[in-house]
């Protein structure tokens, strides 16, 4: 017969299985985050590319899309080696789906790049178009963020995965704020919308300040490019604050372009110490739990042996001390796994915001038959008319489900 303590022994099993797959779940953000980088790389290219007399930066930007080729062919080969047939990971079905949606992304991309080369595409097609696969990515990161159930691990993936939301936020922030210097006058829509992209980044990467140890805080700091930043501050104050003609110096587009350019690499090191910062939480949960199930077994070692000098007219009697020792581990192991579920609720509570969103632009989509990009737009437009949070206008969406308009046929 199984006693209590085999079942102890048995959740301490799941807890470490639990444990490496949340570790190879990290290995795969952290391919996801090289390759996210490279495509943000391969955009800004582009964008140079895409701009009047662009034809010069043409061998530039065939370096970088060899450089997201290398990072695509590690995270598919990573994507191969996934068990999709006896897979019980939790959130499985999400991040399975996610997943098919980059893949069937990926399968545009050779045609976007050859549009690009040959010039042939509008900048802010080609822009809108790597932003999307790059949020299809983010949302596998998102996914692994929402499926971890240790406390440590999705403290770790909730920093990472704000990072590089705040990240790609910025680095849509360099493309669109360089077409409005390019064009030479900003309009009352580009401002707002401009306001809204910094604003969100700042969100972002508050909440990556939040979730993050001070090691990861000192190589952010270390990150920050002073001259960089300052002339970001500079030309966002020209740019949001133009003068009454709404006139601004269209020269002013490259010192934008690079002084962004240098902000966003400089992020890549962070990136780079949050994906190890993550391995070694994970190792060290692991670690942790796995002596945790040594002790168990020692004790169910000594628990055997005294089995043996029990006479057989006392079954299950160990012993005050033992009893005494069976019962700690169960109460331990109970205020344990009661404590990380407290903090478990707590850490991702971080992640509600986002899925406030998302279930707003499921409604949307399945009301007004809108694609997701255009669900987003509805919901951004209306969050920068009403000077709210994205979030906030998500939800009173979703109050009003039972109420909303469907198209009509």
């Amino acid at each position: 017969m199984k006693s209590g303590l085999s079942f102890l022994l048995a959740a301490r099993q799941c807890e470490i299985r639990e444990l490496e797959r949340l570790a190879e779940t990290g290995t795969l953000v952290n391919l996801v985050s090289r390759f996210t980088h490279a495509l943000q790389s391969e955009r800004g290219a582009s964008n140079l590319c895409l701009a009047p007399g662009g034809q010069r930066f043409a061998s530039q930007l065939q370096e970088h899309v060899a450089q997201s080729c290398a990072s695509e062919a590690a995270v598919r080969a990573h994507f191969e080696q996934l068990d999709i047939v006896g897979s019980c990971m939790p959130n499985g079905a999400r991040l399975f789906s996610r997943i098919a949606v980059v893949l069937h992304a990926l399968e545009s991309l050779p045609e976007l790049r050859l549009r690009v080369a040959a010039r042939t595409l509008p900048l802010a097609e080609a822009t809108a178009a790597y932003a999307r696969l790059i949020a299809n990515l983010l949302a596998v990161v998102f996914e692994a963020a929402d499926s971890a159930g240790d406390p440590e691990v999705s403290r770790a993936l909730i920093a990472m995965f704000n990072f590089m939301q705040g990240k790609e936020f910025a680095g849509q922030e360099r493309a669109f704020a360089a077409a409005v210097f390019a064009s030479g006058r900003v309009e009352p829509a580009s401002r707002q919308h401009w306001q809204h992209l910094i604003d969100t980044q700042q969100g972002c990467f508050q909440l990556f300040l939040d979730f993050s140890d001070p090691a990861i805080l000192a190589v952010e700091h270390a990150s920050h490019d002073p001259e960089a930043l300052a002339e970001i501050e500079r030309l966002r104050r020209i740019g949001l604050y133009p003068s009454p003609r709404r006139e601004v110096d269209a020269a002013l587009s490259q010192a934008w372009y690079e002084a962004c350019t240098r902000r966003i690499d400089g992020m890549q090191a962070v990136e780079a110490a949050l994906a190890l910062n993550l391995r070694r939480v994970c190792a060290r949960e692991i670690e942790r739990a796995q002596e945790g199930l040594r002790d168990q077994r020692a004790l169910m070692d000594s628990l055997e042996q005294h089995e043996g000098d029990v006479p057989a007219a006392m079954p299950g009697r160990y012993g005050p001390h033992l009893e005494r020792s069976i019962l700690g581990m169960v109460q331990e192991q109970s205020r344990r796994l009661q404590a990380m579920s407290d903090e478990l609720d707590t850490v991702r509570a971080a992640l509600n915001d986002r899925k406030v969103v998302e279930r707003a632009k499921g409604l949307l989509m399945a009301h007004r038959q809108l694609s997701e990009d255009e669900a987003h737009k509805v919901l951004r437009t209306m969050a920068m008319n009403q000077n709210r949070r994205l979030v906030d206008v998500a939800e009173a969406v979703l109050t009003m489900a039972d109420v909303l308009p469907g198209r009509s046929h």
